[in-house]
């Protein structure tokens, strides 16, 4: 099965059901189909053809899904390009891409750099042009090989340049129906996506999987606090997709919130505090259920859980999927020793976009390096310690950033919270931590000093603490720790 022979099933199917909720406009599965349809049948004219790439330079919105399965329907590669980049970041990733058209937005199009920065660009689209129904032919979905490339999604770049992830049909088709049987999903469902549809978080887990389910998708262009809540009363949303920070925001609004049509809490993209979890569960009376993976994987890789929820771990791995814990040496570790996370299965990329040195580096013996510190508990449930990137090394002794983020968690003034190594002429390296406070909270660097010495060792205890309005963050939500470094 392809990509565009999900929404295909589907408007078989689930002809007559609401597939489609963007504002006050509505799609059917059946009209949804037949528009995408249309579209593709024009990229053909266009002169597209099978592997050739197309840009979706689109925040969320109909659009993206309408550009999204018509490219899929004629074999066209949707690339997605993040709209929150700038113009010379945008040009990097067109430059090694080479898309041939790239559809944009009126209010995120400034940001597209000039043509003679796109030379493999012959066509640029707008919004607009994506409803226009005359001047083609409707095209079905082409037959695809399992293991040709169905999407390019880049890195986000949290550290160095970003890199083109290639995705198979195989990888999307296989990751949509595991999400659909691990989330339980139902043609009933309703799931509000306010993550950013360029990110595999919301094109695959997100989008990809209610349209496998025959279920409702909503649309928001971004995550405005009230306007998701006022969505969520409003369409009777049964599926919550959030990022930490999210989480984190609801949290600090004093009065609870009407939430009672949502049957699943899901978290991703970024590690959830173990706070943040038990004061969630506190106050709504449901867990977050967690999941974990990458764009590299799909990116569905682990899930928390079909059986027992089990606090602060992202689960275990989902079906015809196997993980590992290693060392420096690529040797299984014991349970509950630390280790480098190893993912293979289905859902592993097919590697990056002309960087097979990167691609080498990454999938070794048919194993995906996650680049996460981990570690498996007896019961086979992984726990998530840090980024290997992150680590830090204090005159030889490994500290990890999130075991100190959570200790300041535990302070009821302390919103946020990311620890980074800085520079040390004597140890190598210190531990800084950048704390964002509640509103109307205040505390002083030494008492969080003495939250940290009582309950971790010296040398992990951050020997400066800096106050921010905000974090720096990318779009979904994970925190900008390259960006706290150069500070």
């Amino acid at each position: 099965m392809s990509v565009a022979q999900l929404l295909e099933t589907a408007a078989r199917d689930h002809a007559d059901r609401t597939a489609l909720v963007v504002g006050d406009r509505t799609w059917t599965y059946r009209d949804l189909d037949a528009a995408c349809s249309v579209l593709a049948g024009r990229l053909a004219r266009l002169g597209l053809h099978p592997g050739d790439r197309i840009g979706l330079h689109l925040p969320n919105s109909a659009e993206f899904v309408l550009a999204y399965y018509a490219a899929q329907k004629v074999g066209v590669v949707p690339l997605s390009l993040n709209v929150t980049y700038a113009a010379d970041e945008i040009a990097y990733i067109v430059g090694d891409a080479a898309p041939k058209a790239v559809v944009t937005a009126a209010a995120v199009a400034a940001s597209l750099p000039p043509r003679d920065r796109m030379p493999s660009v012959r066509h640029v689209l707008h919004t607009e042009d994506l409803t226009v129904r005359e001047g083609a032919e409707p095209a079905r979905a082409l037959d695809r090989d399992r293991d040709e490339t169905a999407a390019i999604l880049y890195t986000s770049a949290t550290t160095g340049r970003p890199k083109g992830v290639m995705l198979t049909h195989a990888n999307i088709v296989s990751n949509a129906w595991a999400t659909v049987r691990h989330l339980a999903l139902t043609s009933e469902d309703r799931g509000l996506c306010a993550v950013p549809m360029f990110h595999c978080f919301g094109q695959n887990f997100i989008m990809n999987a209610l349209v496998t389910a025959g279920a409702q998708l909503v649309i928001q262009p971004r995550f405005v606090p009230d306007a998701f809540h006022d969505a969520v009363v409003r369409h009777r949303i049964t599926l919550f997709y959030g990022v930490p920070a999210m989480y984190i925001v609801f949290l600090a609004m004093e009065r609870a919130l009407d939430f009672a049509s949502i049957r699943l809490f899901f978290s991703a993209a970024a590690t959830l505090p173990l706070d943040v979890e038990r004061r969630w569960h506190e106050r709504y009376g449901r867990p977050i259920t967690q999941g974990y993976g990458l764009t590299e994987c799909s990116p569905f890789a682990a899930w928390n859980h079909d059986v027992r929820i089990r606090a602060g771990s992202v689960g275990t791995p989902i079906e015809n999927v196997e993980m590992k814990v290693v060392d420096g040496e690529g040797r299984e570790v014991a349970d509950g020793e630390l280790g480098e996370l190893l993912i293979k299965g289905p859902n592993v990329m097919k590697g990056y976009f002309g960087n097979p040195r990167a691609t080498a580096d990454a999938i070794r013996n048919g194993w995906l390096h996650s680049g996460d510190i981990g570690y498996r508990d007896p019961d086979g449930y992984y726990f998530l310690v840090d980024r290997v990137k992150d680590m830090i090394n204090v005159a030889g002794f490994k500290v990890f950033p999130r075991e100190v983020e959570e200790v300041l968690f535990r302070h009821n003034a302390v919103r946020e919270a990311a620890v980074v190594g800085v520079p040390d002429p004597v140890r190598g390296e210190a531990v800084k931590a950048f704390v964002v406070l509640q509103e109307g909270r205040r505390v002083t660097p030494e008492e969080l000093q003495q939250v940290c010495r009582d309950a971790v060792a010296s040398y992990k205890v951050p020997e400066t603490i800096e106050f921010l309005g905000a974090l720096p963050k990318n779009p979904t939500g994970k925190i900008l720790k390259k960006e706290l470094r150069k500070r």
